[in-house]
């Protein structure tokens, strides 16, 4: 096998106890899943298996949870901002989430939801906010890509593009949010802002519910490695949480990846004494997705407890997982993978040509069992 080496940071995490939070059960998975079942255009997406990439790389079995399909919007973050929608609108009408649908505003006086986003998740924000017949103002950060932006706009909501990084984008958003009455609905949470959040973090576990559910057809029990893409860490959370829950933290190696430029989860697992660490500057990597220095501390928390290592990488990491499942092996399916959602299989490329990469895989536990 061929050597290359792109810089690989690797932290194992010294915090980690394994205790689950009850936020993130099996059963408000099952609840979060009902909700996505009612929304029209609702299917499970692909679980994509790469055996001949996993046969190359010397591992059992690589599963790709391919987001390309949910709802028609190449992305998974409708899944978190949609089900937060439905519990707002649910308690501001004083009926249960089960009663909920998307004629459940037609003759109430419109809201404006509005959020920060670097692209998919206020594109989530805007397209439930468009299926309720309601408003959205999108906040963005500096360099935000025109297709992003007018993904937003199409869908009926203002997109206002700052001269920010995506963290203070959200202090703008929660600022003017605050002073037009508008409802913020934010992927990550802080002191008094927390409900919000975690109603979206239990949207993400819909994602993970299909997975196992796909993964079990397979003959697949639970997986023995499950790497996540962080940013803030919500869905990475949100996800863990509902596998820890499940299965056990102890029971599988939990791993985040991030990129060098904004990896705020690595960096707060390189703490002293595993309190979140922001990263500033302007955060700038091509996994835009990514692009956040303030992880979320409900994230945080169940990362810290939960994961097995913490991962950055250089920019070349996910760029080469987009190659490798756009044009895939022989017997392969194809994935078409934005930056941030190909960092996992870009990662686990670049370790198994790295040059040390029998000292890393082995850090991590990855071989063909």
């Amino acid at each position: 096998m061929s050597e290359f080496s792109l810089s690989i940071k690797q932290e194992p995490n010294r915090f980690f106890n394994g205790e689950s939070s009850p936020l993130f059960s099996t059963e408000v998975a099952r609840t979060a899943r009902e909700f996505h079942q009612r929304i029209p255009g609702y299917e499970p997406t692909p679980l994509r298996s790469l055996d001949q990439l996993a046969q190359k790389l010397g591992l059992g079995k690589i599963l790709v949870k391919d987001e390309a399909y949910r709802f028609g919007l190449n992305a998974f973050k409708v899944l978190g901002g949609s089900y937060a929608i439905g519990q707002c609108v649910s308690k501001k009408l004083g009926i249960p989430l089960e009663e909920f649908s998307f004629d459940s505003l037609k003759g109430q006086e419109p809201i404006t939801f509005a959020t920060a986003t670097d692209g998919n998740h206020g594109r989530g924000v805007a397209w439930a906010a468009m299926q309720l017949g309601q408003n959205a103002v999108v906040y963005m950060p500096k360099g935000a890509a025109r297709e992003r932006v007018e993904n937003i706009r199409r869908l009926g909501a203002e997109c206002i593009v700052t001269d920010l990084n995506y963290d203070d984008a959200v202090r703008l958003a929660c600022k003017n949010a605050d002073e037009n009455g508008w409802l913020m609905v934010q992927d990550t949470a802080w002191e008094g802002y927390t409900e919000i959040p975690t109603w979206i973090m239990q949207g993400y576990m819909t994602m993970a519910d299909e997975a196992v559910e796909q993964m079990q057809a397979m003959g697949v029990n639970r997986p023995t490695h499950t790497i996540l893409q962080a940013g803030v860490g919500a869905m990475a959370g949100g996800v863990l949480g509902y596998l820890a829950n499940r299965f056990g933290a102890d029971r599988f190696t939990g791993i985040t990846a991030e990129p060098h430029q904004a990896d705020c989860i690595y960096q707060s697992g390189c703490s002293g004494d595993g309190a979140a660490i922001n990263v500033t500057g302007d955060l700038d990597t091509i996994m835009v997705g990514l692009a956040c220095g303030e992880p979320n501390p409900l994230g945080w928390e169940v990362l810290r407890n939960c994961s097995r290592h913490f991962l950055s990488v250089e920019d070349r990491t996910a760029a080469l997982g987009m190659r490798i499942q756009a044009s895939p092996l022989l017997g392969d399916e194809r994935i078409i993978a934005g930056e941030s959602g190909a960092i996992g299989v870009g990662t686990l490329y670049a370790i198994a040509h790295h040059p040390d990469a029998k000292t890393i895989m082995k850090d991590l536990g990855l071989d063909q069992n």
